[in-house]
C-alpha cells in the first residue's frame, strides 16, 4: 500500500482523545471500509448491553450476579444507595488505614512502623496488585511488596528468603473472595507457620480482603486480625483492582488511588459514547472481531514499550481469556469462543520472537502500547549538559532509540502482511494505568456482546478446581495402601481402589519425591516402579 494511501488511512481511522491525551491507531488493521457497517447491529446490541450491565442488571446470567466493576470508580453508578456508601466507605476506610500505617498509629508488636507487605492472593487478587506494583513502584514508596501468588513451596522460600530480617515489620494482605481458595490458604497457613517460628503473632500483622462472612473473614474476626476489607460478590477477581484488592495495597505502597480511580472514570466516560469511531473500547473489539473472524482465529500479542508496563501483557492474558475463553455462547450453543494473548515488552522481544511475527506463521496480531515520555521529570540521570537529556549519540537520545524500535517494527511487520494496533498515552502513572485497565476492562466487555458469550463466569477454572481436589483425596487413599514389607506398582494399587493407574502413578512418583517415608524402587520401566513404606 502505498505511503499516501497509508496516510490517508491513518487519519481516518486514528482516535485521540484530548484531554486524555491517549490515542488508538487501527488504521493498520486491514478491514474493509464497510466493515463498521455491516458491524452495526452487533455494536448497537453491544453498548445497550454494557448499558444495561452498568445499570445494575444481571448481567452474568449463569452466577445470577450483577457486574458492578464500573460502579467502583463511579459510585454514583451503583444501583442502590447501600451500594454507593459501600464503595465509598470502604475507598475512606482504605484511606485511613494506610494513613495510620504510615504515621506508626497501627504498627508493629514491637512499637516500630509497618515498611514491607506480603500479599497472599492467586489470579486476579494478585495480578492486579502486582502489576500496578511494578508499575507505579520506585524506592521512594513508604512500603515496599512481595507477594505469594502460587502454592509453590520453592516459591514461598523464595519470598522468605527475601523478607526474613524484615518479618517484624511485614504487613501481611490475605486476598481470598471466598476464603477457601487453596493456593491463598495454602500461602497464609506458610506465612503463619513462618511468623510464629520466629516468635510473632501473626494476627497482629494480618489483614483480609475477603467476602463478608467468607472463611477468611470469619477467622480474621476470630483470631483478631489488624482489619477486614470487603470483595463484592459483583465483582469477579479479574476486574477487582479498583476494590479493595488493589486499593489497599496501593495506598500502602503509597499511590495516588484518587487518580488511579479518576483516570478509570474518565475512560469509563468516554467509551459511553455510542458511536464506534470514537469509542476506543468499541474499536478494540471491533478490530479483534475482524482479525479473528469472530472466533478468535487469531492470537493477540501485547507488545508494551516501557519496562513499567512488562506485566500488563500478563495482566491482560487472565482480563481477556478468562472472560472470553468460553465453550458455550449466551443462547446455550457450543461455540468455543476466545482470544489467545501473549506477550513482554519492546524492545527487548525483537530479539526474541519478533522474527517469527515477521517471517513465521501468521496467526496473530499485535498491540503496541507506546509511552511517549522518555522518563520522569524528576528522574535523576546522566547528562552532558543541565538543559538538556542525556544523549548516546549525537542528537539522539535511549529514548529516541526505544521510540525507533517501536516505530521501525510496525512497519516492518505491515510491509510482512502484519497486522497491528497502537495505544498510546503520555506517561506511566496512576491516571493512566487506570485508563488503561477501564479501555481494556471495556474493550472486552463490548467484544463479548459482539459474539454473544458471558465474560464474566468462568466455569473452566472451577473444573480445574475440583479436578485438582479429587486427585487429592486419591493421593490420599494411594497413600493408605502402601506397605512395609513389599512394594506395590501403580498398576496393583490402581485395581485395589478402582482408580485411573496413570493418576495413580504420577500420586506415587510426587510423594516418592517428597515425602521421606515412602521409597521408590526401580524397576525395568517406569510404569514397573514399586513404592513401600521405608522400614
Amino acid at each position: 500500500m502505498p505511503s499516501s494511501s497509508l496516510w490517508q488511512r491513518f487519519q481516518q481511522y486514528f482516535l485521540h482523545y484530548g484531554h486524555l491525551d491517549l490515542s488508538i491507531d487501527i488504521s493498520r488493521m486491514k478491514f474493509p471500509d464497510d466493515f463498521f457497517q455491516r458491524m452495526q447491529p452487533r455494536i448497537e446490541k453491544a453498548f445497550a448491553a454494557m448499558q444495561e450491565l452498568e445499570s445494575g442488571a444481571i448481567a452474568n446470567p449463569d452466577e445470577k450476579r450483577m457486574v458492578g466493576h464500573y460502579w467502583l470508580r463511579n459510585p454514583t453508578l451503583g444501583p442502590t444507595a447501600e451500594t454507593r456508601a459501600e464503595i465509598e466507605g470502604t475507598i475512606k476506610r482504605i484511606k485511613t488505614f494506610a494513613a495510620d500505617v504510615h504515621a506508626g498509629k497501627i504498627a508493629t508488636e514491637n512499637g516500630k512502623r509497618f515498611e514491607h507487605i506480603l500479599l497472599i492472593g492467586i489470579g486476579g487478587s494478585a495480578l492486579g496488585p502486582q502489576f500496578v506494583a511494578d508499575a507505579l513502584g520506585s524506592k521512594r514508596d513508604p512500603m515496599d511488596i512481595y507477594f505469594f501468588d502460587n502454592t509453590d513451596p520453592d516459591g514461598f522460600d523464595r519470598v522468605f528468603d527475601k523478607i526474613d530480617k524484615y518479618l517484624s515489620q511485614t504487613l501481611v494482605v490475605v486476598v481470598s473472595k471466598s476464603g477457601g481458595t487453596k493456593e491463598t490458604r495454602n500461602g497464609m497457613l506458610e506465612a503463619e507457620a513462618k511468623f510464629k517460628a520466629k516468635g510473632l503473632q501473626f494476627g497482629k500483622h494480618a489483614v483480609a480482603v475477603t467476602g463478608v462472612g467468607s472463611e477468611l473473614d470469619t477467622l480474621a474476626e476470630r483470631n483478631n486480625w489488624l482489619a477486614r476489607f470487603p470483595m463484592y460478590d459483583w465483582i469477579g477477581g479479574r476486574t477487582s483492582v479498583m476494590s479493595a484488592v488493589g486499593l489497599l495495597p496501593m495506598a500502602l505502597e503509597g499511590f495516588d488511588i484518587d487518580n488511579f480511580l479518576a483516570g478509570a472514570a474518565a475512560m469509563d466516560e468516554r467509551t459511553r459514547v455510542p458511536n464506534a469511531a470514537e469509542n476506543a473500547a468499541m474499536l478494540l473489539a471491533l478490530v479483534w472481531y475482524y482479525a479473528g473472524n469472530g472466533k478468535g482465529e487469531k492470537d493477540m500479542v501485547i507488545l508494551p514499550y516501557k519496562d513499567r508496563l512488562a506485566l500488563f501483557s500478563k495482566y491482560l492474558q487472565q482480563l481477556v481469556m478468562e472472560s472470553l475463553g468460553k465453550e458455550k455462547d449466551l443462547d446455550g450453543n457450543i461455540v468455543h469462543q476466545g482470544i489467545a494473548v501473549y506477550g513482554n515488552k519492546g524492545s527487548t522481544d525483537q530479539h526474541a520472537y519478533v522474527q517469527q511475527l515477521r517471517d513465521g506463521v501468521l496467526n496473530f496480531f499485535v498491540t503496541f502500547i507506546e509511552v511517549r515520555k522518555d522518563r520522569p521529570a524528576s528522574a535523576k540521570a546522566p547528562a552532558r549538559r543541565a538543559s538538556a537529556a542525556f544523549e548516546v549519540e549525537d542528537g539522539v537520545t535511549s529514548g529516541d532509540y526505544l521510540q525507533g524500535f517501536l516505530r521501525g517494527t510496525r512497519s516492518a511487520l505491515y510491509e510482512s502482511g502484519r497486522e497491528s494496533i497502537t495505544v498510546s498515552i503520555p506517561e506511566v502513572n496512576a491516571f493512566n494505568i487506570g485508563v488503561l485497565i477501564a479501555l481494556y476492562e471495556r474493550g472486552v466487555g463490548f467484544y463479548a456482546s459482539l459474539v454473544n458469550i458471558n465474560a464474566y463466569d468462568q466455569p473452566g477454572v472451577e473444573a480445574g478446581k475440583k479436578a485438582a481436589t479429587r486427585l487429592l483425596q486419591l493421593q490420599k487413599q494411594v497413600r493408605e495402601k502402601l506397605t512395609v514389607r513389599s512394594g506395590k506398582t501403580a498398576e496393583e494399587i490402581a485395581h485395589s481402589i478402582d482408580a485411573d493407574p496413570e493418576d495413580v502413578f504420577h500420586a506415587l512418583r510426587h510423594l516418592a519425591s517428597n515425602d521421606p517415608r515412602i521409597r521408590l524402587i526401580a524397576g525395568e520401566d517406569a510404569v514397573d516402579d514399586k513404592f513401600s513404606l521405608n522400614e
